[in-house]
C-alpha cells in the first residue's frame, strides 16, 4: 500500500466514527430542542406570564429577556463542566449536560400562570430558564470537542459540522411542533393548555437523549492524553487566560456573527414577522421550517468546504452569502413578503455558515485545554451577544425600522469576513 492511499484511509470515517456522529448528532437536536423551543412559543408566554394590562411589545422584550437569561448563564455551566471535562473526561460531562436539561423543560411545561400566582410566576420561569442555559454551557462545546477528537483531522469540518447540523434539526423539531400547534389549536386553546405540550414533550426527549448517549465511549485524543499523563496540571481556565488570549478573542468573535445570524434569522424571526409584518402564523411557521431544514444542510455543505479549502476561506465566502441573504429577506417582506418561504429557506442555508465557527475554535486551542479555551470564550461571547440580541432587536425594530435585523446580521457577517482575511493573512505570513 503507498503513501497516497494510506493517506487517503487515514481521512476517511470509520463506521465506529459515523455511529458516534449520528448519535452525538440526535443526541444534541433533542436536547436543542429542549432550549430554543422557548422562543417560539413567546408570545403567548408574553400574555400568560405578565400582567394582562402590560403594553404588548412591553410584554414581549420581557419575555425576550427572560429568554436572554438562558444565554446569560451559559458560562457558569460551560465554565465548570469544561473544568471537568479537561480534567475526567469529555464523555461524562456530555451526558451530565443533557440530564439538567431536561428537568427545566419538564418544569416549564407544568408551571403555573400569573393568573394563578402572580409576579411568582415569571420568577420561576426565569429560575427554570436559567438551569437551561447552565446545561447548554456545557452541551454546545462539549459536543464540539466530543465528536472533533473522535475523527481523523482531515475531518474535522464535517465532524463539527454534522453535531451543528444535529443542533439546527433541534430547531427544526421546535418549529414543527409550533407550526402543529398553531394549525390544530384555537388561539384561547393554545393559552389554555396547549402551550404546555412542547415543554412537556422536550422533557421526554431530553431523558431520550441521556438514554443515547450511554452508548458512546470517551474521545481517543482524551485517553492518549491521560494515558501519557499529559493532561493539564492546576486550573484549564488560567492556561488559557495566561497563553491562549489570541484564540479566546479569534472565537469570541466568530461567536458573535453564528449568535447573530441563528438567534435573529432562525429563531427570532418566526416571531418577528407575524408582530412586525403581520405574516399568519401558519405561513411563519412553514417559512422556519424550511428555513430550519435548509440551516442543516446548509451545515453539512460548508462542513464538507471546510475540510476541502480550508476553514478561513469557507467562514470568508459564507460570511459574504449570509449578509446578502439577510438583505434579500428582510427587504422581501418590507415589499409585501411575496417570496417569503423561498427567500427564508435562502437565509437558512446561508445560516449555515455557522457549521465552520466550531472548526476555527477546535483547532484554536491545544487538546489539554481545548474543552475549557472553546467553552470559555464560546460561553461568554454568546451570554454578551446572543444574551443581548433579543431584547436589543426588539428596541432597534422600534427606533430603526423594520430592516433593524437584517442590518445587525450583516454587520457581524462583515466582521466574519475580517476575521476570515485576517486568518488567510497570516497563513501565507507566518508569524
Amino acid at each position: 500500500m503507498n503513501a497516497s492511499t494510506l493517506a487517503l484511509n487515514a481521512g476517511r470515517l470509520r463506521r465506529a466514527d459515523m455511529r458516534t456522529l449520528a448519535l452525538a448528532a440526535l443526541g444534541g437536536a433533542l436536547e436543542f430542542y429542549d432550549f430554543v423551543v422557548f422562543v417560539f412559543f413567546a408570545i403567548p408566554l408574553s400574555k400568560l406570564f405578565f400582567p394582562p394590562d402590560s403594553a404588548a411589545w412591553l410584554a414581549q422584550v420581557k419575555i425576550y429577556g427572560i429568554f436572554a437569561a438562558g444565554y446569560l448563564a451559559r458560562p457558569l455551566g460551560g465554565i465548570v463542566m469544561a473544568h471537568y471535562g479537561d480534567k475526567l473526561g469529555r464523555k461524562r460531562m456530555f451526558t451530565l449536560s443533557v440530564f439538567l436539561m431536561a428537568l427545566p423543560t419538564l418544569g416549564i411545561g407544568l408551571l403555573p400562570v400569573y393568573a394563578q400566582i402572580g409576579m411568582l410566576a415569571p420568577l420561576l420561569l426565569l429560575l427554570l430558564r436559567v438551569v437551561q442555559g447552565i446545561a447548554v454551557g456545557g452541551e454546545v462545546p462539549g459536543a464540539w470537542v466530543f465528536v472533533a477528537e473522535h475523527v481523523p483531522p482531515q475531518r474535522v469540518g464535517f465532524a463539527c459540522a454534522s453535531l451543528t447540523s444535529g443542533l439546527t434539526v433541534g430547531i427544526l423539531i421546535g418549529s414543527l411542533v409550533a407550526a402543529g400547534l398553531n394549525r390544530s389549536l384555537s388561539p384561547d386553546a393554545l393559552l389554555d393548555y396547549g402551550w404546555r405540550l412542547p415543554f412537556l414533550i422536550g422533557g421526554v426527549f431530553g431523558f431520550l437523549a441521556v438514554w443515547l448517549r450511554r452508548w458512546l465511549s470517551e474521545t481517543p485524543v482524551f485517553e492518549a492524553m491521560h494515558a501519557r499523563r499529559e493532561l493539564v496540571a492546576g486550573l484549564p481556565l488560567a492556561q488559557v487566560a495566561a497563553r491562549h488570549q489570541r484564540a479566546v478573542l479569534l472565537s469570541m468573535l466568530v461567536t458573535w456573527m453564528l449568535t447573530a445570524a441563528i438567534v435573529v434569522l432562525i429563531l427570532m424571526t418566526p416571531s418577528l414577522v407575524q408582530s412586525v409584518f403581520h405574516v399568519a402564523p401558519a405561513r411563519a411557521f412553514l417559512g422556519n421550517n424550511v428555513a430550519s431544514f435548509a440551516l442543516a444542510v446548509g451545515c453539512l455543505f460548508y462542513g464538507g468546504v471546510s475540510d476541502r479549502i480550508g476553514p478561513a476561506r469557507a467562514l470568508l465566502f459564507g460570511a459574504a452569502g449570509l449578509l446578502m441573504a439577510a438583505y434579500a429577506l428582510y427587504m422581501d417582506l418590507a415589499a409585501g413578503g411575496a417570496h417569503f418561504v423561498m427567500l427564508y429557506a435562502l437565509a437558512g442555508f446561508a445560516v449555515g455558515v455557522v457549521g465552520v465557527v466550531p472548526v476555527l475554535m477546535v483547532l484554536a486551542f491545544p487538546p489539554a485545554v481545548r474543552f475549557s479555551g472553546l467553552s470559555a470564550s464560546y460561553n461568554v461571547a454568546y451570554a454578551l451577544f446572543g444574551g443581548l440580541t433579543p431584547p436589543l432587536i426588539g428596541l432597534l425594530v422600534k427606533r430603526f425600522g423594520v430592516l433593524a435585523p437584517a442590518h445587525y446580521v450583516a454587520a457581524t457577517a462583515v466582521l466574519g469576513m475580517v476575521v476570515a482575511l485576517v486568518l488567510l493573512r497570516r497563513q501565507r505570513v507566518p508569524l
